[in-house]
């Protein structure tokens, strides 16, 4: 069976799925009081936060989101509308370049991998596209670029959501971004130099909340659409799972983790960093 129609397996019952992002190295670095980079910890939201950006590096966190609105040229930050005193500039690219050239070509020092910049475009995204193009390309040395198709990875690889999901654009263009896919509608010609990261709500395909042990059916869908989407070379991000109650989330990680989700989606950053420092083996 090819990997569409794996794919197209999995999803016939449920009619959705998940995907992930380019790969990222697991060096650790060598000073004990430094953050240890989480390859699966994505600050939701991260703009929420008392330190946006910086309260997700202090965790270890390899992937942040950010919520743009295009206002005049210029993208702005925020969730229900734009905060006209924070752009994507000052508080993510800017920072981000400060920090790579203090610890040397990386967002942590001894690190190998590239940092997620998750930008869920939230006006027009047409519009905003060429923007997005302009300001990324402003950071040759930050930011992961595609060449006629061919990525050359930077300590920050930018991915863009939202009204940008689920994009394929002629391999001949260079980009300063890959996409965010959804599991049931990938568009023809995707893979994971188009669209590096697929990502969905986790109740689109469950009803099962973290209360209780997670039914079987449910636990063998996720595992297919893991495993579905890791043959055809994606990463996997499930968004919108329990979060409040600890309890809830932990049993929905533990899950994640066993079926190899690639990315866990939370508000609650030293939750998780607490968690994966003591339940992820690939963080051990």
């Amino acid at each position: 069976m090819t990997s569409i129609s794996r794919r197209t397996a999995v999803l016939g019952a449920t009619g959705a799925l998940a995907v992930p992002f380019v790969g990222m190295s697991t060096a650790r670095a060598a000073d004990a009081s430094a953050p240890q980079p989480l390859e699966r910890a994505h600050a939701h939201n991260d703009y929420e936060h008392d330190r946006p950006l910086g309260d997700a590096l202090a965790n270890g966190f390899t992937s942040v989101e950010a919520d743009v609105w295009l206002v005049d040229g210029e993208l702005y930050i925020g969730h229900d509308g734009p905060d006209l005193t924070r752009t994507l500039r000052s508080l993510y690219l800017e920072p981000l370049r400060a920090r790579v050239r203090r610890a040397g070509h990386s967002t942590y020092d001894h690190w190998g991998g590239s940092l997620r910049l998750l930008i869920d475009v939230k006006s027009d995204g047409d519009e905003a596209y060429g923007v997005l193009q302009q300001q990324l390309s402003a950071y040759p040395d930050l930011v992961t670029v595609w060449r006629k198709g061919r990525r050359k990875t930077r300590p920050v690889t930018a991915v863009l959501s939202g009204e940008l999901a689920n994009r394929v654009v002629p391999q001949r263009d260079t980009r300063w971004f890959g996409f965010d896919g959804r599991i049931d509608a990938l568009p023809a010609g995707a893979n994971a130099e188009q669209i590096p990261l697929v990502s969905e709500n986790w109740s689109k395909f469950f009803t099962w909340r973290g209360v209780g042990p997670m039914p079987g059916d449910q636990r063998r869908l996720l595992h297919d659409i893991v495993s579905g989407l890791h043959a055809d070379g994606y990463q996997v991000r499930l968004w919108a799972t329990p979060d409040t109650d600890e309890a809830a989330r932990t049993a929905v990680w533990r899950e994640e983790i066993a079926a190899g989700v690639d990315v866990l989606n939370t508000d609650h950053l030293t939750a998780l960093r607490s968690f994966l420092l003591t339940e992820d083996p690939d963080e051990q």
